[in-house]
């Protein structure tokens, strides 16, 4: 092995060591570890973007249109697929091994004598890196809900939340309410705050964070009106409207939500003003361009999606319902122990011929699902449902079935399923 790589290797295992190495909540580590590092997050703008699903198309967006401008862009998301790299991207570049391993071997230590955690460590590492780059701006992904997550260290030009949903209920709340109070912990005194279609309880919720923290709640439907939402395996297409103008425009991005996350990503651009702002002749030149891995990602009869949650996998399944697929459908689904895939299953069940459950082989230990008891929830219900212990097996199985075969459940499991495809995420 090269040793370049082995080091990088050897690096990013001694990082991942430190998931979960903490369970103290806060924001007190990274504030004091960037302040170790000169405070990096102070040398750009930003944009913050926080939502139960939605925050990856958002961003992969917003940063499509602001680099159309011309403007150098600094993109920090999570999980990865495939690369632990695919987290911090400039200008569609992730970050190189070079980068990773020297700032790891440089500043490991502190990160050490803070106790600062995996997430931590990575999101530093980041605004270091889109400082040393002289990005314009950076889109900045909140890992998990948004008060506590350690990116809420940023004083963005806009806080955004894309959509409010039943997820990670064990840190976050078990109502929309609660969820929806987290997430808006990203709004900032004086500055824009962006919101999607939420219910009417997760909107009052952040309508009170908002009024209390003093910032302008914007709902982008108001800014951004969409309509006659039509589907294809190419893309998204709807109708556009804005100050009196409508037109006829299509996303890359597969999926009825795509409509409302363009309109999210508009929106932010618009409240952030003049500089940022995108035109509708802006949008519909250069939406058609927007990809995303693990999106409803189309390879072969394979259509991958990360959908790893209940709305999630609503979403893909109405997608598919809409669209002309090829019958049988057989999907591969791989969950986490700690998400609600009992719905996900039911849910699965619209659309599912054939159910193969899998345990990618990339999950965390800590985090891996009884496949068996999901099998037996999955034949309760009447599915057509098998567990094939053996992933290789289980995909090398499915590619040979005919029809169209989904891939879902976590972003393990499509990874998994990319790196045996010898797919690039960037």
């Amino acid at each position: 092995m090269d040793s370049g790589l082995t080091e990088y290797k050897a690096a990013l295992d001694a990082l991942f060591a430190r998931t979960g190495s903490t369970s103290k909540f806060g924001l007190d580590r990274t504030f004091r570890f960037l302040e170790q590092i000169g405070n990096p997050q102070s040398r750009f703008d930003s944009f913050h973007v926080a939502g139960t699903n939605g925050k990856g198309s958002v961003v992969a967006t917003l940063s499509a249109l602001i680099e159309a401008k011309g403007y150098r862009v600094g993109r920090y998301m999570s999980p990865h697929l495939i690369d632990f790299r695919e987290r911090i991207v400039v200008d569609g570049r992730a970050v190189s091994e070079e980068n990773v391993v020297e700032f790891l071997d440089r500043w490991s230590p502190r990160a050490e004598q803070l106790g600062a955690t995996f997430f931590e460590i990575t999101t530093a590492m980041a605004f270091q890196y889109f400082a040393e780059c002289k990005v314009d701006v950076a889109v900045i992904e909140a890992g998990l809900g948004g008060r506590l997550d350690s990116t809420n260290v940023i004083d963005p030009l806009v806080a955004a939340i894309t959509s409010i949903g039943l997820d990670h209920q064990e840190y976050l709340g078990d109502t929309e309410a609660a969820i929806a109070r987290e997430k808006a912990g990203i709004f900032k005194k004086g500055k824009p705050a962006v919101i999607g279609p939420l219910s009417r309880e997760a909107y009052e919720s952040v309508y009170r964070v908002a009024e209390a923290v003093g910032s302008p709640l914007i709902e982008a439907s108001q800014l951004y009106g969409t309509s006659n939402v039509e589907l294809s395996l190419e893309g998204t297409s709807f109708d556009l409207s804005h100050a009196g103008e409508t037109i006829r425009v299509t996303t890359g991005l597969v999926g009825y939500a795509q409509a409302a996350n363009t309109s999210v990503a508009l929106a932010i651009l618009d409240a952030a003003g003049d500089k940022w702002r995108s035109s509708l002749a802006e949008a519909l030149r250069i939406l058609p361009t927007i990809r995303l891995a693990g999106r409803f990602q189309r390879v072969g009869n394979l259509i991958l999606d990360v959908a790893h949650n209940g709305d999630g996998i609503r979403s893909v399944v109405a997608t598919l319902q809409q669209l002309d697929v090829p019958r049988p459908i057989t999907t591969v689904l791989g969950v986490l122990a700690d998400k609600d895939w009992p719905t996900m299953i039911l849910e699965l069940t619209n659309i599912t011929d054939r159910l193969v459950i899998v345990a990618p082989p990339s999950a965390p230990p800590a985090r891996a699902w009884d496949p068996t008891l999901a099998l037996q929830f999955a034949l309760g219900m009447g599915l057509n449902a098998v567990y094939e212990p053996d992933f290789e097996r289980a995909m090398k199985d499915a590619a040979e079935l005919p029809g169209t075969i989904l891939v879902t459940g976590s972003f393990h499991t499509v990874g998994d399923v990319l790196l045996s495809l010898g797919q690039k995420t960037l």
